[in-house]
């Protein structure tokens, strides 16, 4: 049973065979040819950096990254940062993930019950074709359940479909604020963008990419969501499926970000700009909110390749 949360973790803590998911492990040898390896240790309350000296073969070959691991060890203060040093790490199998894996702020319900009115709201064809994608039952249990990413932001149970609902306030507000925009087609292409990643991660621990994700990625797999609802619909506008095939495979806004085109429309560039926003600020939230220890400076952010500062 886990007792201790790493948000909990402090210098002076004894550590004794408690669990914790193993998120990633860095195998390195010291200058005297011992090996040793780096990794990060995470559950629902945050992530803590960790070391191994003298690391046995064996816990290599049984402590796989993405896997719950009893821990036994201490933390210690590491360049002014709380960090454990273990001294043994097993394989253990939970009978739940619910400690080891975050979960969305906000209740499943809400957001469904959100998702369903939102896309009651949108004029005909794209009413049909959302509902047919995102409402249908097997799929919209999924939609509910998967994260947004693997680390950056949103990465939790329910995280996909919270980052999509937070998207449409500002759909909403950069409407009013540019007349030429086409509301419903721009909340439509927010509710799409992602909506390929219900394939790209293991819903166990650490959010392993899926071979659907490594092989063909979310952004094609969503394109080809859409492209086949849009085929079951009775003369379904081809310029309007093309528009909203654009929002989807365009919503990266770079070649090196992985889009396959850059934005050309106006609900393009805006919806680029609108998911960047949600993903860099929440990205920047859940980092500092995942480190225990009240220091003034996070450690560096893979999102923003830098130290962090938190707010006083």
């Amino acid at each position: 049973m886990k007792t201790i949360f790493i948000e909990q973790l402090e210098p002076g803590t004894e550590l004794f065979d408690q669990p914790f998911l193993l998120l990633d492990v860095t195998s390195r040898k010291t200058k005297d040819d011992r090996p040793f390896i780096l990794f990060h240790l995470g559950d629902k309350s945050g992530r803590i950096g960790g070391v191994f000296w003298n690391v046995p073969d064996a816990v290599m070959e049984t402590c796989p990254p993405g896997k719950v691991v009893l821990v036994t060890g201490g933390v210690r203060l590491y360049n002014d940062r709380p960090q454990v040093l273990a001294f043994d790490l097993q394989p253990f199998e939970p009978a739940s993930m619910a400690d080891f894996v975050a979960s969305s702020r906000r209740p499943r319900d809400e957001m469904v019950a959100e998702l369903r009115e939102t896309v009651g709201e949108l004029r005909e064809p794209l009413r049909k074709l959302l509902a047919d994608i995102l409402l249908e039952p097997a799929f919209l249990e999924r939609f509910a359940q998967a994260p947004a990413a693997k680390r950056m932001h949103h990465a939790a149970v329910g995280g996909l479909l919270e980052h999509t609902l937070a998207l449409v306030p500002f759909c909403r507000l950069v409407a009013r604020r540019y007349p030429l925009v086409d509301l419903d087609l721009l909340i439509a292409g927010a509710l799409l963008h992602d909506v390929g990643k219900v394939l790209s991660y293991h819903a166990g621990g650490g959010f392993a990419a899926t071979n659907e994700e490594k092989l063909v990625g979310h952004i094609t797999r969503g394109a080809i969501m859409v492209e086949m609802a849009a085929e079951k619909i009775p003369s379904f506008p081809a310029e309007l499926r093309q528009q909203v095939l654009h929002l989807v495979v365009s919503h990266h806004g770079t070649l090196e970000w992985g889009a396959p085109v850059v934005p050309r429309t106006l609900e393009a560039v805006l919806l680029h700009q609108i998911d960047l926003l949600d993903s860099r600020a929440q990205g920047f939230i859940d980092h500092i909110s995942a480190e225990p220890g009240g220091n003034r400076w996070t450690s560096r952010s893979a999102m923003f390749g830098c130290e962090l500062m938190r707010k006083t």
